[in-house]
């Protein structure tokens, strides 16, 4: 039996658009091939899973999230500079490029360097999207 609203482990087919507040679009699938994702299970950012909660097949919507409500504030304390030595060989150190690091536990982080000099480099342990205000416009087409 098909669902009529969306729910917490829904297996959903949209078009979406991610943009920042300002208008700016950071991706799309309006105009192109819709996405399909299983909710719940860390496919879809949860805060975009929870402006999908209760739509049914055929909703549009458009959500304003502020920096809180999407992916928190920028937090300066997950800025911080690494000793080149600490980088594993063949690694590219150039700013903007992204590392996928391990946690002492063994969970992944991933860390975008801000900067390099000849000893160090800077990473920036915050969600890229983190203290920015974003808005989340959906259509689902499916439920499943």
């Amino acid at each position: 039996m098909l669902d009529a609203a969306v729910a917490a482990d829904s297996h959903v087919t949209l078009h979406y658009r991610l943009a920042l507040a300002d208008g700016t679009s950071l991706v799309s699938t309006f105009g192109g091939k819709p996405a399909t994702f299983q909710l719940g299970q860390g496919q879809l950012a949860e805060p975009f899973e929870r402006c999908l909660a209760g739509m049914a097949p055929g909703a549009r919507g458009s959500f304003e999230l502020s920096a809180d409500q999407a992916f928190g504030p920028r937090h300066e304390h997950l800025v911080m500079r690494a000793p080149l030595a600490d980088i594993p060989p063949g690694v590219s150190t150039l700013p903007g490029e992204v590392l996928e690091l391990q946690s002492p536990q063994g969970h992944p982080l991933s860390a975008r360097i801000v900067s390099r000099d000849a000893d160090s480099v800077v990473l920036d342990f915050n969600h890229p999207l983190a203290g920015r205000a974003l808005v989340f416009e959906a259509e689902v087409l499916g439920i499943l």
